[in-house]
């Protein structure tokens, strides 16, 4: 081992620790990593740069940009409406449906829209089958992800490992040849989802059950502060108007315009009209104060707002939405939706305290009330998607369906008989929606994940910085040794092809699967050089394990996505995951040498 082997796996590991820390954003810290390779010395300027090159980033972007048209010419929305009458079905059969309808979409477009859309399908699903949701939003990611094993252009991991590999001068997966494994695997774990779910799948309630039945029963009222009240000049908490008290001031309207709450700072003027939610015991402090009047007093009386009348509602953050990155303070969230958050859910913990500082993530779960015209007009905000209400679709033209679904067809096919290169295809048909006006430019480099391109384009870096300090062959070597001097002959391909299953799935449980399909590929690639074996079986190998992470809610970015909806906790994903791992592994074992001999 040299110096500069060494501090390659000093980096590696630091990386390994900061993904798992979530201290910093896994883009960044690629991104950094790759500055540090320069710096170090480890890779020259123009070797770093040569990553951005690679046309794998370049695919990923182009195919975001065709899932983002498909999904909104409404395509989807139209197969979505068939899996929703089946809701009186048995479930295994609702399962497997399910599971197959949303991997074959899966299959040719980002799985992450697919899981978006498929999202309130599955609720009303789950509401007219009585079942809790949490018994088919697993099966749902899970779909999303076996779907995109079966093509080149099923997933990002796909890509990236076919552009290490043409790199490096080796052959390129067809269109369909990863299907070989992809297919069987999707249609085996549909049995098993179908047929398994129901007893291992939790029965978890959502966000709203933290609530007291007390909690429930709150009202909406107007109160006005008299010119001649005690209250004039005292902050909301001086004037007794705090949730201890059972009271909640959404809003302060002062000369027509609302003010931004701070119950330590904000203090009340004669003529402020304060929008109120009030429980039971709220009303009547409130109507004890001196000086402020109950609006609905004198008229119509007060509003209940119950769950059952859809004015307590859960809401998703959107994987796109403007709100990631950015605290309810920060951006008013009260002002701008005219909704108070009760609660946020997040990675299977429920925060109810000072959750008005913490920075919003895709998947974060929000439990919110308001008024019924307030909730509407949410409904159609692309920064949220609520739960127990119909999603409302963005008006399309129908003739953008065929033109998107043509334009993604014959990039397909022209990939798929090897006329034109994957990359230009996509490219291409990104032009063409594009020209057409199916999707405006600005909407076309909104879909694009680009911190996703970014991690891929620093983990590219590291696998060529393995290359080049002979890091990837020190390793290599060692690993060859140990399977030569411990397993007979005729089984060291096998076993070999064992170890890089299990390695590359383990590491995909706990990190980005992009991260370690460009990190596993050149180790792939040299062991199989070391043996003196074809390559194929090894990085068909990888290019699948880094996919199939089931076991977690961190190993695949859907599963992170239901993860907070369906009220799940960690091991939810091990008892149902592991099981479908084991097969994914057995299946491999059987399938790739036959299919792709060593």
């Amino acid at each position: 081992m040299t110096w500069d082997i060494a501090l390659v796996f000093l980096l590696l590991a630091a990386v390994f620790t900061c993904f798992v820390w979530e201290k910093f954003p896994p883009d960044l810290i690629a991104v950094a990593l790759l500055l540090a390779l320069v710096g170090l010395g480890l890779l020259s300027p123009k070797d770093a740069l040569s990553v951005f090159g690679n046309a794998a980033p370049m695919t990923v972007g182009a195919m975001f940009i065709l899932s983002a048209a498909l999904v909104k010419s409404g395509a989807i929305d139209r197969i979505s409406v068939l899996v929703e009458r089946s809701a009186s079905w048995p479930y295994p059969i609702v399962l497997i449906v399910l599971v197959l309808v949303v991997a074959a979409i899966s299959a040719f477009i980002n799985n992450t829209p697919v899981v978006v859309v498929f999202l309130p399908v599955v609720l009303t699903l789950a509401r007219r089958m009585k079942l809790a949701p949490s018994k088919l939003l697993i099966p749902l990611s899970y779909a999303a992800v076996l779907g995109g094993t079966c093509t080149l252009i099923g997933t990002s991991t796909n890509l990236v490992v076919n552009g290490i590999i043409t790199a490096k001068g080796e052959p390129a997966f067809s269109m369909f040849e990863l299907g070989w494994l992809g297919l069987p695997v999707t249609v085996i774990g549909a049995i098993y989802l179908a047929f398994c779910g129901k007893r291992l799948l939790p029965d978890r309630a959502m966000l709203t059950s933290i609530l007291s039945e007390e909690e429930r029963r709150e009202y909406l009222t107007e109160a006005f502060v008299q010119s001649d009240s005690p209250v004039v000049g005292k902050t909301l908490q001086e004037a007794g108007l705090t949730r201890g008290r059972g009271v909640r001031v959404l809003e302060i309207v002062r000369d027509g315009i609302a003010l931004y709450i701070e119950p330590h700072l904000v203090k009340l003027k004669a003529g402020d009209r304060l929008i109120l939610s009030c429980r039971p015991k709220g009303i009547a402090h409130t109507r004890r104060l001196e000086g402020i009047d109950l609006a609905t007093e004198l008229d119509l009386g007060l509003e209940q707002i119950a769950a059952h009348e859809g004015s307590l509602v859960e809401a998703v953050i959107t994987p796109h939405s403007s709100l990631v990155g950015r605290s309810l303070r920060e951006i008013q969230f009260r002002q701008r939706f005219r909704m108070v958050v009760l609660a946020v859910h997040r990675k299977g913990e429920n925060v109810r305290e000072q959750f008005d500082s913490i920075p919003l993530q895709g998947g974060d779960v929000v439990l919110m009330m308001g008024t019924d015209q307030a909730i509407d007009a949410l409904n159609q905000n692309e920064d949220l998607m609520l739960f127990d209400r119909a999603r409302v679709p963005a008006k399309t033209r129908p003739g953008n369906i065929a033109l998107v679904v043509g334009v993604i067809a014959a990039a397909v096919t022209a990939a798929a008989l090897e006329w034109v290169p994957i990359e230009l295809g996509a490219l291409a048909g990104c032009v063409i929606i594009c020209l057409a006006g199916c999707l405006k430019t600005t909407e076309a480099y909104g879909a694009i994940e680009w911190n996703i391109l970014f991690l891929i384009y620093g983990m590219l870096a590291m696998g060529l910085a393995l290359e080049q300090t002979g890091a990837a062959a020190w390793l290599a070597s060692l690993i060859v040794d140990g399977v030569l001097a411990h397993v007979p002959a005729a089984h060291q391909a096998i076993v070999m092809l064992a170890c890089i299953y299990l390695v590359t799935t383990v590491l995909t449980e706990i990190l980005s699967n992009n991260a370690v399909a460009a990190l596993m590929a050149p180790i792939a690639l040299s062991v199989a050089a070391e043996m003196g074996v074809d390559p194929r079986a090894f990085i068909v190998a990888v290019t699948f394990a880094a996919s199939a992470a089931f076991a977690t809610p961190i190993g695949y970015q859907t599963n992170t996505y239901v993860y907070g909806i369906g009220g799940y906790r960690f091991g939810d994903f091990l008892k149902i995951g592991l099981p479908l791992n084991a097969t994914c592994f057995a299946t491999a074992l059987i399938v790739i040498p036959r299919i792709w001999p060593f």
